[in-house]
């Protein structure tokens, strides 16, 4: 998985056009690099042992989050925010974005406990470039 070449994240995502349904870039240590389209809302779902982390590349994405009010983080191009463990969130793009994950391999997309997953979401641990 880990490759000792440069890894154009332009042409990863050139290569797909799914919202929902990340791509494994690499692998840091035990952790997904993984790149994502956001397009419409995600489901609120919690990972309960691991932080998430986002990076938005393209775009504007919203977090709602539950901690323990509910509220929305606004994330512009180039900015970085993560979700602790163990919070409920639920992330959304109205226009559409680009953003890169880091997660331990394995993480599902929705979380460990989940609302229903519409049949547009790729319930999935990322697909392997």
């Amino acid at each position: 998985m880990v490759t000792m070449n440069p890894i154009d994240l332009n042409e990863v995502l050139a290569s797909f056009d799914a919202a929902w349904s990340p791509r494994i870039v690499t692998r840091v240590n035990d952790y997904d690099i993984r790149l994502a389209r956001f397009d419409g809302e995600h489901v609120w779902h919690v990972h309960e042992d691991t932080d998430e982390f986002f990076l938005v590349l393209d775009g504007e994405i919203e977090i709602g989050v539950r901690d323990p009010d509910e509220r929305v983080v606004t994330l512009a191009r180039g900015q970085v925010f993560v979700v602790p463990k163990g919070t409920f969130h639920k992330p959304s793009s109205k226009a559409g974005a680009s953003v890169l994950l880091v997660e331990p391999a394995g993480t599902l997309s929705v979380g460990d406990e989940h609302d229903e997953v519409p049949d547009h979401v790729d319930v999935t641990t990322g697909h392997l470039v």
